[in-house]
């Protein structure tokens, strides 16, 4: 059987997963605003890169690859 089609319903549960994870995250988490992150304020210019928040995410999906990868 041809293991796209599973790939795929998993890559969008886990796409939703994270949108509602970053959704509602920034309520209880403080995601997206965590100390590290690097935020620059002008006058009439904002710039916002969350250099903390990127290490997190890509901690907890390498994390999850892994155990995927392993119970597989």
């Amino acid at each position: 059987m041809n293991p796209v089609p599973k790939m795929l319903i998993f890559l969008g549960i886990l796409l939703v997963a994270f949108g509602l994870l970053w959704h509602f995250g920034g309520r209880f988490f403080n995601l997206g605003r965590l100390p590290g992150d690097i935020v620059i304020e002008k006058e009439n210019f904002k710039f916002y890169f969350p250099v903390v928040t990127s290490i997190l995410i890509s901690v907890v999906l390498s994390l999850l690859l892994y155990l995927f990868r392993l119970f597989r």
